[in-house]
């Protein structure tokens, strides 16, 4: 969430400092005290926002000639943080525009699909992963008020409406709501006794009766428990690909190897080194590489 926020804040300048670049003496501004010029509006915000802005520029160009985000994908990731954020969110965009915030999600669906091009998910990390699941059961639920509108749940469960979607309209916990109620694996005492108590009780598949917390009556369906790795090793894939994905520095390697192939030259003097790996990180890994054909 700090990430889009940052992210948004800097984007107030995304359009205008492009429409600027070709900046000269025009004037954009006048008052009785002096001109403003397209030239100090430019420098104004180069100072401010120039290394963001420039950064979320170069990664849409660079990156947009490999990988493709459709129009539907960013809505649906708007939607999503729209969830998430709620009314933090709407102020963003308020601010910023929609146009605006949309332009940095896209850029943020291209940095990730470009991870997911290069990160690679090997047996051992499947088998770590594996490993720490030993009494665990993967389940989700949809939290409501009341008992009356917890057998509503289930009612309309017994009828054939599916569990996700019911979670997405009618669970008021917003965290799992927007995953169809997912909330991941989980061992004993990671949640309430009587929510816990429940889950382990059922099998893999099942829906319980609706369960009173202090939160509320919860509907809980175990969705997997953990079998034989072989069984396990395929569906696992995704999880610990999309763990590696959220560690920013899986991200910052990608972007770093992918602008490095796309020989990026800066023109702005104040910004030129923008892209340029520091002269400390060159000598450290010249370095490394020397020890290693020493050993």
């Amino acid at each position: 969430m700090k990430k889009v926020a940052i992210a948004l804040a800097a984007a107030t300048t995304l359009f205008a400092l492009s429409a600027c670049n070709n900046a000269d003496s025009e004037v954009v501004v006048e008052t009785k005290a002096g001109n403003i010029t397209k030239d100090e509006f430019y420098q104004a915000m180069k100072d401010r926002f120039g290394e963001d802005t420039l950064t979320e520029l170069v990664h849409e160009k660079v990156l947009s000639e490999k990988y493709e985000v459709s129009d539907k994908e960013i809505q649906t990731e708007f939607d999503k943080y729209k969830t998430q954020l709620g009314a933090q969110f709407t102020s963003m965009v308020e601010m910023q525009g929609e146009d605006v915030v949309k332009q940095i999600l896209k850029v943020d669906l291209l940095r990730k699909k470009a991870a997911e091009e290069e990160v690679k998910v090997t047996d051992e990390d499947l088998k770590a992963y594996y490993d720490t699941l030993e009494g665990k059961v993967k389940a989700s639920h949809i939290l409501v008020a009341d008992e009356a509108t917890a057998k509503e749940v289930k009612d309309k469960l017994a009828a054939g409406e599916k569990f996700e979607d019911l979670a997405k309209e009618l669970s008021t916990d917003t965290g799992s709501a927007q995953n169809g109620g997912e909330l991941g694996w989980f061992g004993k005492g990671q949640m309430v006794k009587e929510f816990e108590d429940a889950a382990f009780k059922l099998k893999e598949g099942e829906v319980s009766a609706p369960v009173k917390t202090d939160y509320g009556y919860h509907i809980i369906k175990v969705t997997e428990t953990v079998k034989p790795f072989d069984e396990m090793k395929e569906s696992l894939k995704d999880e610990v690909l999309n763990q590696k994905l959220q560690l920013p520095e899986t991200i910052q390697t990608v972007l770093d190897k992918e602008m490095d192939d796309a020989n990026i030259e800066v023109k702005d003097e104040d910004l030129k080194d923008l892209f340029k790996e520091p002269e400390a990180e060159k000598k450290t890994d010249t370095e490394t590489e020397a020890d290693t054909e020493e050993k």
